[in-house]
């Protein structure tokens, strides 16, 4: 990559060269492939933004069938097979396929801009994680046209949903389909939380961040803690439907109700990971149209921070009519209405923002006001069903339903369009059209009210959700049939708004910073979308640097700050410190390449055959997906760099690689075990669960359920603690020179750690554990296997460790893979730990 001079970048033959070669290329099968197979987070966060918006199309005309069957009563448009599916897929394509895959697709779409920086760290991830969702999403999404979509609703509650006899085959399409998207998502969080923590432009301390970077944070920390509960649960649900092991089957010892706790421990805790993000889009466009900086911005944070956390004290609240205790209630019922508080000030602060600002009407700022009003309306039933005397009456009634769309929309559907208008020219260059726009808005904002908010009504005149048909008796026909009106009112908006995205690439380009905004985004210039992003990384001392910093902008355009050139033609970025972004190192991210896809297509594999029963196949995918994720690792990671270090601009040289706590690769696999950790934490959540609602769990000792005892743990856990220490030894003598010794130690470390897999999972087997008779043997063969299968992925680490060494790829001064070999290390016998001290020791029977 050349930085060409500005002028030659003006000259419109010069230009004109350029575009000429650029479409001929683009035109190509090459270039077709090269655009489905860039890295680059702008492609990828395109792709995404665009299969995220397919897929909430797809579900709205899912939701318009619905209507329409519902719009009169004893209707037979749809039968009741099918609407079963319709508000199945519709409901987790709308939570799964959308809500979330749409705020991480536009993040790391804007991140890099909102943080002035060339790219986030793991392009490739980002990639991935896209496949990924692509390859899920389309196997759940398309199951209806086969008839074979999920029925169970969008939480699949065991254990109708666990019964293959009642489900049929969609149930296990939802599970392995939306398990696959969820490592996606996870891959998205992890990609994002490291690109805020570690590639913010120098000076951009944590206090002068951008709000949508916080939100961006804490979002995805709340998608860490969230999803991973789910994975597990996905996973005992799996081993029910697949081998018969009763977890929720209570008459063999499981309880439906733990699938219950570990759903709405994710599913809770998603509507303000989805709302969250609406509130970060809000806070960038108020600013702008106010023509002044945010109020409030360290109470704005610490809302967003106390938002995240409460919303994981909540989830009980939808269980308040399975019987739960009184305390529990009271507790439950009293953290629900206290949520209201941080969510408030946030709100507060934005309308205090626009008191205290010069006003600007423009067309996101009426989707802004529009979404605010519908979500507090949501946001006040949410306090009624919070107390659990009312919800006892409104449960699984239509009045759920409104509270539920006027949250979502309100705080996510359209927040959404209101950034596309805000965010359309940073994108495209192109500005949509304000006329079209204030249109779509009126219709969909009447649509959704007229459509909406008649479902409280019906709820309380005792219309129950997830009915395909209903009797004129019932003297609800009037409201449904206004419901139906306003929904194809609503969704007439929406192809008023497709329409404007369609019309766009006719019109002229728009101005540079079309908004006057303040922040790092606009200062890229819409006729040159260079794929290097900002001409200069800047020197950050404002939060709004474009109005208050003096010729910032002419001072990044004319490169007076960071790596205003690329000399090796590579993609680079600064990595920074933590806190106060000081300069660590010039990383060098991957190129576009095909592995990630094929990673994606393989693991994906996995999930769709294993669905089908065909599970030589799947273990074929499952192989080559290691083999690909290999590849992928060992071409495009840790490579060293023919000099040590490199100027980065104003004075300062900066390494060209680095490891441990400063290097972006070990945040990543920091935060990718934080994630793994925490889906253990709920299989031993699990495990306590059964021994609270049993009297006698274990159960008494007999055929196939006697535990496996003491020793075959204690062995095992012995053999993982010294695998552990072995890696250990490891990673600090290659740091010594070492490197013989550190080769021999991995070596032993791996069998080590093997063993110990093997032994924890000897003990079950020799103790003949049956876990198809009773839940106490299911539980101790999930963790055992659990602690196994990630002794084994231990094992590759270090023989992938010993490779790299071989290779001359890892050295005592590049030493990154044995480094996050290590923080991998810790996580599994952390977990080893804990489990085979709970199987081996707690509870014990007398």
């Amino acid at each position: 990559m050349t930085i060409t001079d500005d002028a030659d970048q003006d000259d419109p033959c010069v230009r004109a060269a350029q575009e000429a070669r650029l479409r001929a290329v683009w035109a190509s099968p090459r270039g077709w492939f090269l655009r489905w197979t860039d890295t680059n987070n702008d492609a990828v966060g395109k792709w995404y933004t665009l299969t995220a918006l397919a897929m909430m199309l797809f579900a709205g005309v899912l939701a318009l069938v619905m209507r329409a069957q519902l719009a009169v009563p004893d209707n037979d448009l749809v039968s009741a097979s099918t609407f079963n599916q319709l508000f199945t897929l519709h409901g987790s394509m709308m939570m799964f396929l959308f809500a979330v895959p749409m705020f991480e697709a536009v993040s790391i779409l804007l991140l890099p801009a909102l943080l002035g920086a060339r790219d986030l760290p793991f392009p490739r991830l980002s990639a991935f994680g896209y496949w990924s969702f692509l390859i899920g999403g389309v196997f759940v999404a398309g199951s209806i046209f086969f008839d074979a979509a999920p029925d169970g609703g969008w939480f699949m509650y065991a254990p109708l949903a666990t019964e293959p006899s009642q489900s049929g085959i969609g149930a296990d399409i939802w599970m392995l389909g939306l398990s696959f998207i969820e490592v996606s998502s996870i891959a998205a969080a992890v990609e994002l939380i490291v690109g805020v923590l570690k590639c913010r432009p120098p000076g951009m301390r944590l206090n002068l961040m951008p709000l949508y970077a916080w939100y961006i944070l804490v979002v995805a920390v709340m998608i860490l803690f969230a999803f991973p509960p789910l994975i597990a649960g996905d996973l005992l649900f799996e081993l029910e439907r697949l081998l018969d092991w009763p977890f929720f089957d209570a008459t063999r010892g499981g309880d439906p109700l733990l699938w219950q706790h570990l759903f709405w421990i994710f599913g809770h805790p998603e509507v303000y990971i989805i709302f969250l993000p609406s509130i970060a889009i809000f806070a960038m466009v108020v600013p702008t149209f106010s023509r002044r900086h945010l109020l409030g911005y360290p109470w704005i944070v610490l809302a967003a921070v106390g938002t995240g956390f409460l919303s994981f004290g909540l989830w009980v609240h939808h269980m308040f009519a399975t019987g739960l205790p009184n305390i529990s209630i009271g507790f439950f019922s009293a953290a629900s209405e206290a949520v209201a508080i941080p969510t408030g000030v946030q709100i507060f602060a934005l309308i205090a923002t626009v008191w205290a600002g010069n006003l600007v009407r423009s067309t996101p700022m009426l989707f802004g006001a529009g979404a605010l009003a519908i979500f507090v309306i949501g946001g006040l039933t949410g306090v009624m069903v919070a107390n659990a005397p009312f919800d006892w009456q409104a449960h699984d009634t239509y009045f759920v339903v409104a509270h539920l769309h006027y949250v979502l929309v309100g705080g996510s559907v359209l927040p959404l369009l209101g950034g596309l208008y805000y965010y359309w020219p940073l994108v495209t260059g192109k500005k949509l059209s304000d006329r079209l726009g204030r249109i779509a808005f009126w219709l969909m904002f009447v649509g959704f009210n007229v459509g909406f908010f008649p479902m409280h009504l019906s709820g309380l005149k005792g219309m129950p959700r997830r009915v395909f048909t209903y009797s004129s008796e019932l003297g609800v026909d009037a409201l449904n049939l206004a419901s139906t009106i306003g929904a194809f009112a609503f969704a007439a908006g929406v192809a008023v708004v497709i329409a404007d995205l369609l019309l766009s690439p006719r019109r002229e380009y728009a101005d540079r910073n079309p908004w006057h905004a303040g922040t790092l985004e606009w200062l890229a210039h819409p006729k040159r979308q260079e794929d290097w992003g900002v001409r200069s990384v800047p020197l950050i001392e404002s939060r709004y640097p474009i109005w208050d910093q003096p010729d910032f902008v002419r001072n990044v355009d004319e490169g007076r700050y960071f790596l205003p050139d690329a000399e090796e033609g590579r993609r680079e970025l600064i990595v920074t410190s933590v806190l106060d972004a000081e300069p660590l190192q010039i990383a060098r991210v991957g190129t576009p390449t095909v592995k990630p896809m094929l990673a994606a297509v393989t693991l994906g594999g996995v999930f769709i055959l294993t669905t089908y029963h065909l599970y030589a196949a799947a273990l074929v995918c499952g192989v080559a997906a290691l083999a690909c994720i290999l590849w992928w690792l060992w071409t495009g990671t840790g490579v060293i760099p023919e000099k040590t270090a490199k100027r980065a601009g104003r004075g300062i040289v900066l390494p060209l690689a680095s490891s441990g706590p400063a290097s972006p690769g070990w945040w990543a696999m920091f935060i990718t075990m934080t994630a793994d950790a925490t889906a253990f934490a709920a299989l031993i959540f699990g495990y306590f669960f059964f021994w609270t609602i049993h009297a006698d769990f274990p159960p008494a000792p007999a055929a196939g359920l006697a535990g496996p005892g003491i020793g075959w743990p204690m062995f095992a856990l012995v053999l993982v603690i010294a695998g552990w220490a072995l890696t250990i030894v490891a990673r600090e003598t290659n740091a010594r020179g070492s490197v013989g010794v550190a080769r021999g130690a991995l070596a032993l470390g791996a069998i080590a750690t093997g063993a110990g897999g093997a032994a924890g999972l000897a003990g079950p087997w020799f103790s003949g554990l049956d876990p198809q008779l009773h839940v106490y043997p299911a539980i101790v063969w999930v963790l055992v296997i659990w602690i196994a299968a990630h002794a084994a992925l231990a094992v590759v680490m270090n023989v992938y460790g010993l490779a790299r060494s071989f290779a001359r790829r890892m050295t005592p001064v590049h030493d990154g893979d044995v480094r996050n070999i290590t923080v991998y290390h810790h996580f599994v016998a952390l977990c080893a730990l804990v489990a085979f001290v709970v199987i081996g020791f707690f509870p014990r029977v007398a």
